[in-house]
């Protein structure tokens, strides 16, 4: 039977068609997933394709996945010898709590506020969620760098005078990222009455988003934010080692990971799932996160450090399909395993995640909230901008590019109006 030309060149072109088609609706898809959580007008949780030209610059060895190359490190916009010194009056006391997400937004409002009412700063003490469960700063951070920072900015004391009674502290309820018409409203007044007041930071909402207002106090808030905070030396070895553990087990992968912050227990909690037919999520499970890894291209040899705190069964999937995928029960050195890991204070295992994920290669993170959104700002600091927010994805595989995080694709994170 002989063979029409004109009949294989018309189902050549069919197919052609057909192939066009479903690459038009596969990118429309990636393009329209959002991807947020509730409450996403205060956390930018969606993700976002770039162009693979000049926002991206990845590895050219074959290093197992679609890494990016380190970026460098960003110049801070403030310049310390901008700041006139001013004369202190009275005392500004404050706690950190909740975590490191925490306290970095805790430091900037409390040295935002001491240094617009001219005011000491007393060295905060760190409490965890338990009652009576209180640190010492210098137990985790470096009291002399701290210190040493704000030199010129604000003074700092590490307590208050021994003369003092706490009857005549006033405590006075702050918003994060607390404006100069609110000091000047609502805490100064009080500050003038009783000349000594503790500072109580709320979360109205966790955007962490650049604003188009500008103010004298802002170069404040990006010292405060990004160059005061530093682990004591015992702290930072801890997490050093750890991230030389996980680069020993990543030869394959340029001694590249990937730090995934998802939590069971966060997982577990009422209203946290979401479903995706409505293209939202308010969180995603290791499965999940198992499949996009795979369709955005990171190999089985990919290594991956969780912040969950020990092993849990629901991580099995993920293991699977990425088997060095690692909690810190597994690569924190044995002798440090008593204090940092087996007290029954969790602060110093939220300190090790925070700066795990703020200096992996890539980081994902499955929960939104503020721990994404300080880690950002931490890594954008840093010039570590391989941030991916997952998503459901349709079809096999997907492009990486088109799973930024808006903080770095957009640029609207705070800590952009902080760096050149």
């Amino acid at each position: 039977m002989g063979v029409d030309l004109r009949q294989v060149v018309a189902g050549v072109l069919t197919l052609t068609m057909f192939v066009m088609l479903g690459n038009m609706i596969k990118r429309d898809h990636f393009d329209s997933v959002e991807g947020k959580f509730p409450g996403a007008r205060d956390v930018e949780f969606d993700s976002e394709k770039v162009s693979e030209q000049g926002l991206v610059n990845f590895s050219k060895k074959n290093t197992n996945g679609p890494w990016m190359e380190g970026g460098l490190e960003p110049k801070p916009c403030w310049k310390e010898s901008n700041f006139d010194e001013v004369e202190s009056k009275g005392f500004v006391t404050f706690s950190l709590t909740n975590g490191p997400e925490y306290h970095v937004s805790q430091i900037a409002d409390a040295v935002v506020v001491a240094r617009y009412i001219g005011a000491t700063l007393v060295l905060p003490d760190i409490r965890g969620s338990k009652p009576g469960d209180e640190r010492k700063f210098e137990e985790i951070y470096d009291v002399e760098k701290f210190v040493k920072s704000l030199v010129g900015v604000v003074k700092v004391v590490k307590g208050l005078p021994k003369d003092v009674s706490i009857r005549d502290v006033a405590v006075v309820k702050v918003p994060n990222r607390v404006s100069e018409d609110h000091i000047a409203e609502q805490i100064e007044p009080v500050f003038r009455t009783n000349s000594i007041i503790r500072l109580a930071t709320f979360f109205p909402s966790v955007n962490m988003r650049k604003t188009t207002k500008t103010s004298a106090s802002d170069s404040v808030a990006c010292l405060a934010m990004f160059g005061t905070l530093e682990l004591q030396p015992e702290v930072n070895e801890v997490v050093d080692s750890m991230i030389e553990r996980l680069r020993t087990l990543s030869r394959k992968s340029d001694g590249r990971f990937i730090a995934v912050d998802l939590r069971v227990d966060i997982l577990d909690k009422k209203g946290c799932r979401g479903s995706s037919a409505t293209g939202t999520k308010s969180c995603f499970s290791a499965q999940e996160i198992a499949i996009f890894l795979r369709k955005i291209g990171f190999g089985k040899d990919t290594t991956i450090y969780l912040t969950q705190p020990r092993w849990d069964e629901s991580l099995d999937v993920l293991k699977d399909i990425f088997p060095k995928t690692y909690t810190k029960e597994s690569i924190l050195p044995a002798d440090k395993k008593a204090k940092f890991l087996e007290s029954e204070d969790s602060e110093f295992e939220k300190v090790i995640d925070f700066y795990m994920c703020s200096q992996s290669d890539v980081f994902v993170p499955a929960i939104s909230g503020l721990f994404y959104a300080n880690v950002a700002g931490k890594r954008i600091a840093s010039g570590k901008t391989q941030i991916l927010v997952p998503a459901d994805i349709s079809g096999t595989s997907a492009s990486v590019t088109s799973h930024f995080s808006p903080y770095i694709s957009k640029k609207n994170h705070m800590a952009h109006s902080c760096f050149c």
